[in-house]
């Protein structure tokens, strides 16, 4: 782990403070670095309606697309406890959107002190959904490249 990768856990440790969940009282806080160098950071808001609840890791890739960035680093995770916590299934499917080779640091309420976890967007989704164009081809018999009738 180098130097950004540590000032990102901390960010999101920080993060992680601000975090609105009255309801399971477990903060996350996320810090997304996209490429351009800016930090996204986004914490869990939690709503009565469980569903409706959105986790940090989704906050901040909303933060980030909603102000132009869609290319990133890497993205760090923290979470109230003391052992890192992986994100959920849904940011996992997120995060894979924008690459697998994303940088993914997770670590607990110690910070960048430790311990933390460090993997990638690809390794936490194994065999993963990520071409929508080549699955809806073989539903309708398609080539993937966009020819019409290539099926497999």
């Amino acid at each position: 782990m180098n130097d950004r990768h540590r000032e990102l856990v901390d960010a999101a440790c920080a993060q992680r403070l601000r975090s609105y969940s009255p309801y399971s009282h477990f903060r996350v806080g996320a810090a997304l670095l996209g490429k351009s160098g800016v930090v996204y950071l986004g914490t869990n808001v939690e709503n009565a309606s469980f569903g409706l609840s959105i986790c940090a890791e989704r906050a901040a890739v909303c933060r980030a697309v909603a102000d132009g960035e869609q290319a990133f680093e890497a993205i760090a995770i923290c979470a109230d406890g003391s052992e890192p916590t992986p994100p959920c299934g849904a940011c996992r499917q997120v995060l894979l959107e924008f690459g697998p080779d994303l940088v993914v640091l997770m670590a607990g309420n110690g910070g960048a002190a430790g311990p933390v976890q460090v993997s990638t967007a690809g390794d936490l989704v194994p065999l993963a959904f990520t071409n929508f164009k080549a699955n809806l081809a073989d539903e309708h018999g398609d080539d993937p490249n966009g020819k019409q009738g290539g099926g497999r």
